[in-house]
């Protein structure tokens, strides 16, 4: 997961490099008055938003992947937990039905 983060971070930086020198090539229009860095950093997270979803889909699936399997991990732990609790409530039960105190 944090591999993806850092790989998307980079694309942004990467894209704000790019689109800043074209602003400067006076290629691209520059903002209004002291408005030049806040266009662009819109225009890089624009670009860059794209951009990510067709080179990193590898790292996104694998973040993806990584986030499902620890879900799946935690359900099945959190299920064990829940049937050993229902083993342990039958047993109380159980003991007390045969007339013998209950301890906890």
């Amino acid at each position: 997961m944090f591999r993806y983060t850092a790989l998307r971070f980079g694309l942004i930086v990467a894209s704000f490099g790019v689109i800043w020198g074209l602003v400067r090539l006076h290629v691209l229009p520059a903002g209004l008055g002291d408005s030049n860095y806040l266009w662009v950093i819109l225009l890089a997270l624009v670009v860059s938003a794209p951009l990510s979803w067709v080179l990193l889909r590898g790292a996104r699936e694998q973040a993806a992947r990584q986030v499902s399997d620890r879900v799946e991990r935690t359900r099945q732990n959190l299920s064990a937990n829940i049937t050993m609790e229902d083993e342990a409530d039958d047993a109380a039960r159980d003991a007390t039905r045969d007339g013998e105190p209950h301890t906890a």
